[in-house]
């Protein structure tokens, strides 16, 4: 019979990232961090829209970010993207409300073209910080520090 109270064998510590660049589980945090946005983008897109896409980033950088280098910068990285993508939603849809509709002229093509480089940006920096580079979303306001 197994004694049970055997001692298990110590693990190997964790493997330290290289001096090229972040490790793979720091990457792939990082991904995620970029990847939840879309997640969320998409999951919430009926009832919260643009909220959603910055929740992910947020809890990952919340946790991430004292122990992960790269994913601190990452996470930041995505929520001020979404951030600033959803200022720019709300300002379209002030506009098209204070207008009394005749802004959605210039919202709803605002809304497609926004939102498809969104999405093309999102992929983008998943993919980068798949591969460990620190990725920087153009137009974007950092509001996260």
């Amino acid at each position: 019979m197994t004694d049970f109270n055997e001692t298990a064998p110590p693990q190997p510590p964790p493997v330290p990232p290289s001096a090229d660049g972040p490790g793979a589980e720091e990457r792939q945090w990082a991904m995620f961090a970029h990847l939840s946005a879309l997640v969320g983008g998409i999951l919430t897109s009926g009832w919260a829209g643009s909220i959603g896409c910055f929740i992910g980033p947020l809890i990952i950088w919340l946790v991430k970010k004292d122990t992960m280098p790269f994913v601190d910068d990452q996470a930041k990285e995505a929520l001020n993207f979404n951030i600033t993508v959803g200022i720019a939603f709300l300002a379209l849809f002030l506009l098209s409300v204070l207008t009394l509709g005749i802004g959605l002229i210039v919202a709803v093509p605002l809304w497609i073209i926004i939102g498809i480089a969104w999405l093309v940006f999102t992929i983008i920096a998943a993919i980068k910080a798949n591969e460990g580079v620190a990725y920087r979303y153009p137009l974007t306001m950092r509001l996260v520090k």
